[in-house]
């Protein structure tokens, strides 16, 4: 896998005194071997810091710890390491902190496969036993589920996308607190339910909707 993108990218924040990992879907797919679409990155840096580094970003979202750029023409998201305390509204945390310890952000992830760090060297930081679910193909929360689920009923629907994205099959706990959760996804705006739908149909339309269908309605 062409990891080109994120080497250059590490190699300029080392020259500052900071770090650069891949996350997420982007860690997930290179340890599978899988084409890299686009490029999730963490950071000890903070914002201050990557408007020094990367001055050519896109801001928008920066007080949040994340920014966007190009490269290569994919997208390349990096956030600031970070912990999140109480979710209010099954959406969003109550507060934020940034830190400089990936040990301290992963708590925050949804899935154990999405939640390995891989730093230049291509050493990987695995808190959760990812890299062991990834073998086995498990889709598996970070933490009891129903709790995780409840934090954020999106991730439900991640789970199932996942589910035929990779074609791994979701661990029975996981897979009985999406039952347990499955009408909280009525509580959340349309509109961000809506996306999710969009890009688990994308996969296989009439695989989706044989899937939603096994979890029944969602909303009113």
């Amino acid at each position: 896998m062409d990891i080109s993108i994120f080497l250059d990218l590490a190699e300029l924040f080392e020259k500052y005194g900071k770090k650069l990992y891949m996350i997420g879907g982007t860690s997930r797919d290179f340890l599978l071997g899988r084409a890299i679409e686009d490029f999730d990155l963490v950071t000890d840096a903070i914002p201050s810091d990557l408007r020094t580094i990367l001055p050519d970003a896109d801001f928008t979202f920066s007080h949040y710890g994340t920014i966007r750029l190009k490269r290569q023409g994919k997208r390349v998201d990096i956030v600031t390491l970070r912990e999140e305390k109480l979710y209010k509204d099954h959406r969003h945390p109550s507060s934020v902190s940034f830190v400089s310890d990936i040990e301290k952000d992963y708590s925050r992830r949804d899935f154990t496969i999405n939640a390995l760090y891989i730093d230049a060297a291509q050493r990987v930081y695995d808190f959760t036993g990812g890299v062991n679910d990834l073998e086995k193909r498990i889709i598996r929360t970070i933490g009891e589920p129903n709790v995780r689920f409840q934090e954020d009923p999106l991730r439900m629907l991640r789970a199932l996308r996942f589910h035929l994205k990779l074609h791994f099959e979701i661990e029975p706990n996981t897979l009985q607190a999406i039952k347990n959760n499955w009408d909280l996804l009525g509580l959340l705006q349309p509109s961000k339910v809506n996306e999710e739908l969009t890009k688990l149909r994308s996969i296989d339309a009439e695989q989706a909707e044989t899937l939603l269908k096994t979890f029944g309605k969602i909303g009113s």
